[in-house]
């Protein structure tokens, strides 16, 4: 287990390995800022692995590449899970990003002029901090969901791999997003299988043929990476809406999920009896429930005075005005409608470090400081610009 004494002391620390973070430490080691990025996952990309087994992503390969890096597959593969997961440990050892995986952040505060990032493992002084984390971190359940009989089989769609870990019987999938369509269409195979919650609409087109992966989804790409932006009078009008609103159907269609055998249902409101209760007060038996039910912030551990009445940071495009030096990277519409996205989060990353490189010249620590701290994360040297060895967990 990674041990180290402390405080040590870095001129930047990102929280996260996902592409927010590999991309901020790009920019960071563009500009030769000594940084670490942190990451409580035993290998680069496992937040992709840990995905039920048949995910695809929606967009094609071209979108996919990271800040100096594309995908290695042709532009208009839709590629899966695992793919994604292997890109990204093959960006981290490609660039020798500082990436120290297994270490868990338990707290982020402030200590006079500089941050104090607590860890599992001891804590490190930051003039500054990304986190390159999602809105959706904790996984959702409502409290109800205790209620339901113990010969149930619950599980949050997180922790959903394939339909070999459910029981014999019908199953119910609660949240008609895009995960609870994408699983249904599974499991309905062996299954019977209902799907309940507010229809989120659909996207109006088909992504698998040429035209839409070599068109249309380039003209919503634009108009989602470049009109709905904080920028325009258009993206800020319709931000706070949209930042509320659930993401339409992309890959699976109402009519899909009709023609799969899918049964679609309101939404699932109680429980009776130790069974759930629709909306309309009908009561449904199933051998399994999938709450697809979504995330809420996994922010608790920032104790500074930033977070809303939503566990939510307050932040203008990454950037927070309240705690100079803290910035954001990876959130739901950020800068821009795209911004949770892997074609997002690089240009969002590339403005936060160019906000943190202007705050000032590189305060270097001494040796003992920022070297020592590398190497007592990971037994190795890692400031930006060193050919050392690749960084642990990379590949």
């Amino acid at each position: 287990m990674t041990t180290y004494t402390g405080p040590e002391q870095i001129d930047t620390v990102v929280v996260g390995a996902g592409q927010a973070g590999l991309s901020a430490g790009y920019y960071l080691a563009k500009k030769r800022r000594p940084f670490v990025i942190l990451d409580s996952g035993a290998r680069v990309g496992d937040a992709w692995r840990n995905r039920w087994d048949s995910l695809l992503l929606f967009t094609p390969a071209r979108f996919n590449g990271l800040p100096g890096m594309r995908f290695p597959a042709s532009g208009g593969t839709f590629i899966t899970k695992d793919q994604m997961a292997d890109f990204l440990e093959s960006y981290a050892s490609r660039f020798e990003l500082p990436v120290h995986n297994g270490v868990q952040v338990t707290r982020l505060s402030r200590d006079g002029e500089t941050f104090l990032v607590s860890t599992e493992a001891g804590q490190i002084r930051a003039s500054n901090v990304v986190v390159a984390m999602g809105n959706h971190q904790a996984p959702w359940i409502p409290s109800f969901a205790r209620e339901l009989d113990a010969g149930i089989l619950q599980l949050h769609s997180k922790d959903y791999r394939n339909p070999a870990q459910l029981r014999d019987g019908p199953v119910l999938l609660v949240g008609a997003g895009n995960s609870g369509a994408d699983i249904a269409m599974e499991v309905v195979r062996d299954h019977p299988a209902w799907l309940a919650g507010k229809e989120t609409g659909a996207v109006p087109f088909r992504i698998e043929p040429f035209l839409a992966r070599n068109g249309l989804i380039r003209v919503v790409r634009f108009i989602g990476h470049h009109v709905l932006t904080v920028r325009t009078p258009l993206g800020r009008k319709l931000r706070p809406r949209l930042v509320k609103t659930a993401a339409p159907l992309v890959r699976v269609k109402p009519r899909d999920l009709v023609a799969a055998g899918v049964q679609r249902v309101g939404r699932v409101t109680g429980v009776r009896d130790g069974l759930p209760v629709l909306e309309d007060g009908r009561v449904i038996q199933p051998a399994n429930v999938i709450w697809c039910t979504g995330f809420r912030p996994g922010f608790s551990w920032i104790d500074l005075p930033i977070l809303g009445d939503r566990q939510e940071p307050s932040h203008h495009a990454g950037v927070v005005a309240q705690s100079p030096g803290l910035y954001f990277v990876g959130l739901h519409f950020l800068y821009a409608i795209t911004s949770d996205t892997i074609t997002g989060v690089q240009r969002d990353a590339k403005r936060v470090v160019h906000h943190l490189a202007r705050r000032g010249p590189v305060q270097t620590p001494p040796r003992s400081a920022a070297l020592d701290a590398t190497v007592q994360l990971t037994g190795q040297t890692a400031l930006p610009g060193q050919h050392q060895p690749h960084a642990q967990g990379a590949a």
